[in-house]
């Protein structure tokens, strides 16, 4: 994974707060994200390396306040475990990239009892093609 804070060219690709987010582990402010609320049919994809992450039909208003999936396209993430913040949680990370993204929890709501919850400042959108 390249070292963003020391690779000028690469910093310039990422905004403050997405290098905060998808490098630093960070976290966004929840409803702030300019994901939280798109409807459209596409793909979302990792703001870095461009990595297919979540198919559009997968998203759903968790209420959170941060864009969140009931799945993942397959091979796009890896799940690592996070210690921090005294907490124990699965981290979702660009299995291309390595970019911090969001966690994922457990949730009833969804038909595979998961929920991606991830910062908008980690992805950008592909519409579909007609």
């Amino acid at each position: 994974m390249p070292d963003l804070k020391k690779n000028e060219k690469l910093k310039k690709k990422l905004s403050k707060e997405q290098l905060h987010v998808m490098r630093e582990k960070g976290t966004e402010a929840p409803f702030s994200g300019k994901y939280v609320h798109t409807d459209k049919l596409g793909n979302y994809v990792c703001a870095f390396c461009s990595n297919k992450l979540f198919d559009s039909k997968t998203k759903f208003d968790s209420g959170t306040g941060w864009p969140s999936f009931s799945d993942a396209i397959k091979g796009s993430i890896k799940i690592k475990k996070d210690f921090s913040h005294f907490m124990i949680r699965d981290e979702v990370i660009c299995s291309k990239c390595g970019s911090h993204l969001g966690h994922l929890f457990f949730d009833l709501r969804t038909p595979t009892k998961k929920r991606y919850c991830i910062n908008s400042a980690a992805l950008d959108f592909k519409n579909k093609k007609k």
